[in-house]
């Protein structure tokens, strides 16, 4: 659930034939202003059978040249030329109106719309991130590189082992959604790597591991779902057992978003996960998670709070559809009814500021939703409930936490359902918090929005780390 606003290093082959006179060839540069300010390349390439291919890079990220989804050229009504971009994992779209054959000026959409000029050949100089909690060496506990295998995949990521003892409790942290290293590094912030520091520097093993397709480890990401996810943490315990470092009678987990999915995943089938801290865990049927999610990010990007609810409902209603629909063609004939007869109700005002002007906007849309929709990742969480798995924890120690102000996992809904799910499991110790005016990566935040978080300099609130590293000492040593 972690959402990725932010294209992350996207490319994009095109596959479509050329309509316009205009050549999109050369570099294309832009600055995406949300969680800061975020460079984005795109490098257009005309190809001898006038087709167009294309990579485009997101170098503040360190992600360069992954390719994704198409690139069509076409033309507006008034005969000017546009260039369309869509990232269905992501949720993101993209148009461009091609001006002077200098600037493509137009709208990047997920969930609300930013306007984005992309200019050609212009590459603005990075931005200034400061990063002050990220661990520096020298550090008092050691820290080693790993590499194990299972089930033919192999798993790159870090071991960080306290000095003095013999035998310590040890912790596997679980990333949440969409690709992540080790570090679950986002917007120049590293929060595992934090995490791992202060339950080390505490007397704690840690292993924290690269996704899938991602630095040290290998396996096809895009084709995987969160039960395979859940598989790769499995691989993980069992390599943490045969660390000789390791008390097996103490072994747990930490899962952050989807991750606080996995995680009652793994420890629900297992016998020897003893503890575990979800932070911004689901508690409730993803898809009620995912229409919250949507109002909640709506209201923080100024929409009125009757229209948010609104889109609750539409949300509900066109998922089932889409999911349910044998092919792409009935997804979209049975959809856009459903959302044409829910905007017959909304002020005109609202739609427009979610880009919804034309017929083609309700298509363009509904494509977006369908192309989403198809991921295998997405089939399998948008149709999960955690309930069932929350309910089987009666031998695990939880710890809940939820930052009030998180728009991602809003802690309203998710945390009583969580607890509701433990006291009906009959879990013996458990501890569920929500955590004042923090928001869906446990920074202490002012506008607390999405685009807020690579705005802060704060990786995660001190207040959220004593919370963990209390509970732990009272609960797991």
């Amino acid at each position: 659930m972690k959402l990725k606003l932010l294209i992350i290093a996207i490319s994009f082959f095109a596959i479509n034939r050329l309509t316009a006179q205009a050549n999109f060839s050369g570099m294309w540069s832009a600055t995406l202003k949300v969680a800061g300010d975020i460079r984005l390349i795109l490098h257009v390439k005309l190809q001898p059978d006038e087709t167009y291919t294309a990579t485009f890079d997101s170098p503040d990220q360190k992600a360069i040249g992954i390719k994704c989804d198409t690139v069509l050229i076409t033309k507006d009504a008034s005969g000017n030329e546009l260039l369309t971009f869509t990232i269905s994992k992501y949720k993101v779209s993209y148009t461009g109106k091609l001006l002077n054959d200098t600037t493509l000026s137009g709208t990047f959409t997920q969930v609300a719309n930013v306007p984005l000029d992309f200019h050609r050949g212009v590459v603005p100089p990075p931005p200034v991130v400061l990063r002050p909690q990220t661990p520096k060496p020298p550090f008092p506990y050691r820290s080693e590189e790993v590499v194990y295998t299972k089930n033919g995949l192999q798993y790159g990521g870090t071991i960080t082992i306290p000095q003095n003892g013999k035998k310590f409790p040890a912790i596997v942290l679980i990333t949440g959604s969409g690709q992540q290293d080790r570090d679950e590094t986002i917007f120049g912030h590293k929060p595992f790597a934090v995490l791992a520091d202060a339950l080390t520097r505490d007397g704690f093993v840690v292993l924290r591991v690269d996704d899938r397709g991602i630095g040290n480890s290998t396996g096809n990401f895009a084709a995987s779902t969160s039960a395979d996810f859940a598989k790769d943490v499995n691989a993980s315990l069992d390599y943490l057992r045969s660390r000789p470092e390791v008390n097996d009678k103490k072994i747990g987990l930490l899962g952050h978003s989807e991750g606080g999915m996995i995680a009652p995943i793994v420890a629900s089938a297992r016998k020897d996960v003893k503890f575990m801290v979800l932070l911004a865990a689901p508690g409730v049927k993803i898809i009620d998670l995912m229409a919250e999610q949507n109002a909640a990010i709506m209201r923080s990007a100024g929409m009125n709070a009757s229209f948010s609810e609104n889109f609750k409902s539409l949300y509900k209603q066109l998922m089932p559809v889409i999911m349910n629909a044998p092919d792409t063609t009935s997804a979209l004939n049975n959809a856009l009814p459903i959302l044409t007869n829910w905007q017959a109700k909304i002020d005109t005002t609202d739609l427009h500021k979610l880009g919804f002007k034309t017929p083609d906007d309700n298509r363009q849309y509904i494509k977006e939703q369908i192309a989403m929709a198809s991921t295998p990742w997405f089939k399998y969480f948008i149709q999960f409930d955690p309930q069932p798995y929350l309910t089987k924890l009666k031998k695990v120690k939880v710890l809940a936490l939820n930052g009030s102000k998180d728009i991602q996992v809003v802690a309203s809904q998710n945390l009583p359902a969580i607890q509701n799910a433990l006291i009906s499991g009959k879990t013996k110790k458990f501890q569920v918090k929500e955590l004042p005016g923090l928001n869906h990566l446990f920074q202490a935040c002012k506008t607390c929005t999405v685009a807020e978080y690579g705005k802060l300099e704060e990786t995660i609130s001190p207040v959220a780390l004593q919370a963990i590293t209390t509970w732990l000492n009272q609960n797991v040593k």
